[in-house]
C-alpha cells in the first residue's frame, strides 16, 4: 500500500521570491509539484494585495501561480470573522487585499459603531485612521489584526508594519488585538481547509523560524526551513523548536518533492 502524497504550504517572500526577484529554480520547483499532482498553496502574511494582484506580481518574476493557489492573511482574517460573526461590520485600516476579502465574506465596512476594528498592512498609515480606530475600540469594537509582523521590507530599508501599529493602538486602548496570521496556527488550518488537506500529510516551507516554522509546528505540520530569506543555520539554533528539515533553497527539493524527508 503506497504512502499518502504530501501537500505543500509554502511561504512566498524569502522562499519563492526575494525582493521582487525569483529565487533560483523556484519556477522549476512549482513545476515539479504540478507534474507530480501535488496540491499546494502559496501563503503570505501580507494583507495588502488580493490573490489576483499577487498572481500578477509573481508572474513578473517568472512564476505562474493561479489565484486559487494563493492564501493571504487577509483571506484568513475574512474567513475567521465570517465564522465569528457572519455578515458583521468592520472599520478597516488596510488596502484592497483586506477590504476585498471582507466584502466578499459579506462584511459591511463602516466607521459607525462597527463590530470590529480590523488592522492590516498599508504603505500609508494615517494618523487620523489610527485615532478613529482607538476611539472605536474604546467604544466597544473588538480589535483584530491580520498579522503581527513588526516591520516589512522596502528598497530603502525596514518599514513599520501591522504589528508596530497594533502595538501603538494597544498601548493607547489597553486592548490586545487578536492576530489571525502567522504564527497563529489558525492561518495554517484555514489554508488546510481551503486546500482540502489534512495536517498529517501536509508540510510547511518557510524562511522564518518565528512565523513559518512556529505556526507549522503548532498546526501539526512537518516543516522545512529554507535559507534564502531571513533565517540562517546559526539563527535557527537559537529557537527552542526545530524544523523537520533545513535546506539551502527550494531548489534542493527538486527530484524529491514526493517524499522530501525520506530523501533527506
Amino acid at each position: 500500500m503506497s504512502e499518502p502524497q504530501w501537500n505543500y504550504l509554502t511561504d512566498m517572500d524569502g522562499v519563492l521570491v526575494h525582493e521582487e526577484h525569483l529565487v533560483p529554480r523556484a519556477d522549476e520547483f512549482l513545476a515539479e509539484l504540478r507534474s507530480n499532482g501535488i496540491r499546494f498553496l502559496v501563503l503570505t502574511n501580507n494583507s495588502i494585495y488580493t490573490p489576483r494582484d499577487l498572481r500578477a506580481r509573481l508572474q513578473r518574476t517568472g512564476l505562474d501561480v493561479p489565484e486559487e493557489s494563493i492564501w493571504t492573511s487577509a483571506l484568513a482574517t475574512a474567513k475567521f470573522l465570517d465564522t465569528q460573526r457572519p455578515n458583521g461590520s468592520a472599520f478597516v485600516i488596510g488596502e484592497a487585499g483586506l477590504t476585498t476579502a471582507l466584502h466578499e465574506a459579506g462584511y459591511v465596512l463602516t466607521d459607525r459603531d462597527p463590530d470590529y476594528v480590523v488592522l492590516g498592512e498599508t504603505r500609508t498609515y494615517s494618523f487620523t485612521a489610527i485615532t478613529k480606530a482607538i476611539r472605536l475600540i474604546e467604544a466597544g469594537a473588538k480589535f483584530i489584526a491580520t498579522n503581527p509582523d513588526a516591520t516589512g521590507p522596502s528598497l530603502e530599508g525596514s518599514l513599520p508594519a501591522t504589528g508596530s501599529i497594533a502595538a501603538l493602538i494597544e498601548r493607547a486602548t489597553g486592548r490586545q488585538p487578536y492576530y489571525v496570521g502567522k504564527p497563529n496556527p489558525l492561518m495554517m488550518r484555514s489554508a488546510l481547509r481551503s486546500l482540502g488537506a489534512h495536517s498529517e500529510h501536509t508540510l510547511m516551507i518557510g524562511d522564518r523560524m518565528d512565523t513559518d516554522i512556529h505556526s507549522g509546528i503548532e498546526a501539526g505540520l512537518q516543516t522545512i526551513l529554507v535559507l534564502t530569506g531571513i533565517s540562517t543555520r546559526e539563527s535557527a539554533e537559537r529557537y527552542p523548536y526545530r524544523p523537520t528539515l533545513v535546506v539551502d533553497s527550494v531548489s534542493d527539493l527538486l527530484g524529491r518533492t514526493t517524499d522530501p524527508f525520506k530523501a533527506g
